[in-house]
């Protein structure tokens, strides 16, 4: 069994930072990817950042130049900067990967920190 748990979210005023954090446990042979994905009231689930073996990251564009995501080994942390209103949502952390060699590729989630940034 893989479990994500998130830690980090909170209020907080526009411009603003918070920092979240993800660590991973459990039954893991190979991570390919992890990442942050948020889902704001009334919306889908978007992809906010991810990191790829070899340190690859990719960002949504809306929040390029403002959001960092760094990754250690089963942990992958979001360093959010000047935080606007419509960053509000929940956060979710996932992983994918697999469980033992050759196994097939899944997507794991953790359960999810609210964030709001409002004055």
């Amino acid at each position: 069994q893989v479990r994500l748990v998130e830690s980090g979210g909170g209020l907080v005023q526009p411009g603003g930072s918070l920092r979240l954090s993800c660590a991973a446990s459990g039954n893991i042979y190979s991570i390919n990817a992890m990442a942050w994905y948020r889902q704001a009231p009334g919306k889908e689930r978007e992809l906010v950042a991810d990191i790829a073996k070899g340190d690859t990251t990719n960002y949504a564009d809306s929040v390029k130049g403002r959001f960092t995501i760094s990754g250690d080994n089963r942990a992958v942390s979001l360093q959010m900067n000047s935080l606007k209103p419509e960053d509000t949502g929940v956060y979710y952390c996932n992983l994918r990967g697999q469980r033992w060699y050759r196994g097939t590729t899944s997507d794991y989630w953790g359960q999810g920190t609210q964030v709001t940034v409002s004055s």
